[in-house]
């Protein structure tokens, strides 16, 4: 089967697209020939919204996930929906992302990327989130001031820095392991390149491998803060971003 273009590597907020189905998948699932739903990975959940078709009726989409060789990517469609309402193989349609979600979730991956720039220690675990993020970080046994953090994220925030994405060889990611945050999952390898998200002036803020959606600048995340850090273990601390000034 044909691989399905992502087209939201290259533009995360391409709400809407044109698209032709390639092949049924299962009782739910539509694979089509470019996407801009972001399929399940690396932390960040995958898009919801709603397929248009020919004769103007919509299907709504409860998830997106890679199909089984991670080349295609598979819309499914929500339960309710029958057999029958599915497109046929050939048939072109249209694919909106429900915005709001997707949009909140841009917001907070650009966070959670920010939140490493502050807390510089190896990233063991993360989950994106539309309210909430959650990063977890081998850190060692030091007293971390949430508060502390949160202002040093509104400061990034506030300074508006660009976010961009670029692309590196295998060969540039092996010169430079230190873009590599992740202390225990690796980048995709096996097609010449790695796509990296960057912050700031030539990457200045940070750089890291990321195939996630994000916000264009930093401003755009909005208030956001640090809501809870948990112990999960001797080095393990969990770190938990939500939208919004601080609560008492």
């Amino acid at each position: 089967m044909a691989r399905t273009e992502a087209a939201y590597l290259e533009d995360a907020y391409l709400s809407t697209l044109e698209a032709r189905v390639v092949a049924l998948e299962g009782e739910r699932g539509i694979v089509v020939d470019r996407c801009n739903f972001y399929p399940a990975g690396g932390g960040q959940p995958g898009d919801t919204g709603w397929i248009e078709l020919g004769d103007g009726r919509q299907i709504a989409v409860a998830d997106t996930r890679y199909g089984e060789d991670r080349a295609t990517i598979v819309l499914q469609i929500a339960e309710g929906e029958g057999e029958g309402d599915r497109p046929a193989p050939g048939d072109t349609i249209v694919l909106h992302v429900d915005w709001p979600r997707r949009y909140k979730l841009m917001r907070m991956h650009t966070a959670m990327h920010l939140l490493t720039v502050v807390c510089p220690y190896p990233v063991t675990g993360a989950a994106v989130g539309e309210d909430e993020g959650r990063l977890d970080f081998d850190l060692p046994d030091a007293e971390t001031d949430k508060d502390e953090v949160t202002r040093a994220l509104a400061r990034l925030v506030a300074e508006n820095h660009k976010v961009f994405t670029r692309w590196i060889t295998d060969e540039e990611l092996d010169a430079n392991p230190g873009l590599v945050k992740s202390a225990n999952v690796r980048p995709p390898r096996g097609n010449g390149r790695v796509r990296v998200v960057a912050i700031g002036e030539d990457g200045a803020v940070d750089s890291q491998p990321c195939g996630g959606t994000h916000v264009g600048e930093t401003q755009e995340i909005g208030e956001i803060h640090v809501a809870k850090i948990e112990k999960k273990g001797r080095s393990n601390r969990r770190f938990r971003l939500r939208f919004g000034a601080p609560t008492a």
